[in-house]
């Protein structure tokens, strides 16, 4: 008998078995200081190296019809943020957002949600994979991220784009923790990369990252961040967080994870 396995569902896969091992046993052993986190990093930059040759760089994720979406997008990671500032924004329905993006730009510059809603959409029906094993189709609607980066012009020498949150997941030694995750400008600039402020017809419900989040179709769940406050442009990831790329990066998780 000969077992076939689709190249999304095998690389899905091993991300949830490396990611699995590092969120548990490993744990005391990724202090920062600790040598198995540097091997760990080199192969994790390896995983990167590879996936991208087996991705390439325009391949898109599937995308299905919508008699295809059968369930309700199943809410993932925090669903109500209590933060001051969040709350207020929602209170008056998001009509005083701001999306900061700045960094390695020439032209710093902010957006209301009226400005990415009027610029042009893309609508897709993709599956979200996450990390914990279960998947959702639905229908997401936003504005292409390449076009914000062409409009504030990215400079050569960045790589990475940052996604600051709003929400906060826990109290650490300096204060609140905010969410953040990163992705290569490859990833950035990929036609099915966008700001979704739209879901299954619909305005972004709070629970899934009102008032807008990032939809990386290639990746799993944890690399769409949501309840985006900031875009930052940037040649590394040091200073941001513990210097790994997201808040679950910094907790073990790869920083690539794609599908």
């Amino acid at each position: 008998m000969t077992i076939r396995l689709d190249r999304r569902r095998f690389l899905s896969g091993a991300a949830i078995a490396s990611t699995s091992a590092l969120a548990g046993c490993f744990d005391p052993l990724l202090a920062n200081d600790s040598q198995v986190r540097g091997v760990l990093a080199k192969a994790n930059d390896l995983t990167y190296r590879a996936q991208r040759l087996l991705l390439g760089s325009d391949n898109l994720a599937r995308e299905f019809s919508r008699s295809e979406i059968r369930q309700p997008m199943r809410p993932n990671g925090i669903t109500d943020p209590q933060d001051e500032d969040y709350r207020a924004l929602a209170a008056a329905n998001f009509e005083t957002y701001r999306l900061e993006v700045n960094g390695l730009v020439d032209r710093p510059a902010s957006f209301s949600l009226a400005d990415i809603r009027n610029m042009p959409a893309r609508t897709q029906i993709t599956r979200h994979d996450c990390v914990e094993g279960w998947s959702c189709i639905a229908e997401w609607t936003g504005a292409p991220l390449h076009l914000i980066l062409d409009q504030v012009g990215v400079k050569p020498q960045a790589r990475f784009v940052v996604f600051s949150c709003f929400d906060t997941l826990e109290n650490g030694f300096t204060g609140p923790i905010r969410y953040y995750e990163s992705i290569d400008l490859l990833d950035a600039r990929h036609p099915q990369t966008i700001l979704a402020y739209g879901m299954n017809g619909a305005a972004l419900p709070v629970a899934n990252g009102a008032p807008i989040r990032v939809r990386v179709e290639r990746q799993l769940g944890y690399k769409m961040a949501k309840y985006i406050r900031a875009i930052t442009l940037a040649d590394n990831l040091a200073t941001f967080g513990d210097g790994s790329g997201g808040y679950w990066e910094d907790r073990g998780y790869e920083w690539f994870a794609g599908i």
